[in-house]
């Protein structure tokens, strides 16, 4: 089916269905950054004109050349922004209509200024100072610099200290939604999982969906991310579970299922998560890589392709917001290819613009599709 007949049938359901949102709540966490969005210079020509590096091969032909002597880089900033997995997400959910509440790292004991705006528009509750990551944006990717002291403070027992354990089964009990992500970064993650699954989920009277990103799991072991996997799956039992992956997190979660790396077809990443969801038992697979994005549920597979453009205004996030758009989608109870539409066009949205979009803005610019 072609792009402008899913992108039809997505903005003629959005527009039906957006009145639903406010009253589909969600709970998202547990992250939080503050991100610097960098440039790296090429060439400058006066205190006020400059050539980027525009792609991430030059980048790293300059470091290579530095081997065995030294450089500088300069960095022009961007932007200052929030960040985080959760924080940009909840960001989009909210967007929509969503009401949001965030528990993460936003700033202790005050939240820190970046965030401002963001709570003034969600409840949120801050576990600890943010994490801090510096985004050196090229035209065929990004790279990411963290600095991740203050996410040791994201476990369980200081969770419970601020959301206690009867509370936080009311908050779920409460949302059409639940995100948990950035698994990889949040070394406590893994225990908060057990504990949900020991002291929440058996004792809720409803269910909804889960959503769970891990967020690029190379650096972590191959033994952490099977038990990772393993919990997740747990989670079905009470909720509908939706895995989302980008296209490396999809082969990395692959290799550790034992299936081999797929390629970049509509085909193969469709075919791909279809294994994943029958391997691991939950809901949804959504694996979305930078051209389009492909997903597997209980009826099927599917796979849509997005509003790409060469040179987009921002990237770092844009992966959070399609995962924003294809919850709402889940959450209003799309079909899986229109759920993929809305997520891919809340994605193309965003990179065009730098703002997370509402479900009229969504629908407009899925009717120009």
């Amino acid at each position: 089916m072609s792009t402008s007949v899913v992108a039809a049938r997505a903005a003629d359901f959005l527009g039906a269905q957006a009145s639903r949102i406010p009253a589909s709540p969600s709970l998202v966490g547990l992250d939080g950054f503050v991100d610097t969005i960098l440039h790296v210079v090429a060439t400058r020509q006066s205190a006020d004109s400059y050539a980027r590096m525009a792609s991430m091969a030059e980048f790293g032909h300059r470091i290579s050349a530095a081997a065995g002597l030294s450089a500088n880089f300069e960095m022009v900033t961007q932007m200052v922004k929030l960040g985080g997995n959760g924080p940009i997400m909840a960001n989009a959910l909210g967007a929509y209509g969503s009401p949001v509440t965030y528990v993460g790292n936003l700033g202790s004991p005050n939240i820190h200024p970046v965030f401002a705006d963001f709570a003034g528009r969600a409840e949120v509750i801050s576990l600890a100072e943010p994490g801090y990551t510096d985004a050196f944006e090229f035209d065929d990717g990004k790279l990411m610099f963290g600095k991740h002291g203050s996410l040791r403070e994201v476990n369980w027992n200081n969770l419970t200290a601020h959301v206690p354990v009867g509370k936080m089964r009311a908050k779920f009990e409460n949302s059409a939604l639940i995100a948990l992500v950035n698994w990889t970064m949040l070394t406590g993650m893994t225990d908060i999982f057990e504990q949900l699954l020991d002291e929440v989920m058996p004792k809720l009277n409803k269910r909804m969906w889960m959503f769970f990103d891990l967020a690029d799991p190379a650096k972590r072991t191959r033994e952490d991310i099977a038990a990772a996997l393993g919990l997740i799956a747990r989670f079905q039992e009470h909720a509908d579970v939706i895995l989302g992956l980008n296209l490396q997190e999809g082969r990395q979660i692959g290799e550790v299922l034992g299936f081999a790396p797929c390629e970049e077809t509509h085909e193969a990443v469709a075919a791909h998560a279809v294994k994943i969801r029958e391997k691991l038992g939950v809901n949804t697979v959504v694996i979305h890589p930078v051209a389009f994005a492909a997903a597997a549920d209980a009826d099927g597979s599917a796979a849509v392709q997005g509003p790409f453009i060469e040179k987009p205004k921002i990237t770092t996030g844009a992966g959070d917001h399609f995962n924003a758009g294809f919850c709402i989608g889940r959450i209003l109870g799309a079909p899986l290819d229109v759920s993929l539409q809305i997520g891919v066009g809340t994605s193309g949205f965003y990179v065009r613009t730098a703002k997370s979009p509402s479900a009229a803005d969504m629908v407009e610019f899925l009717r120009g599709l």
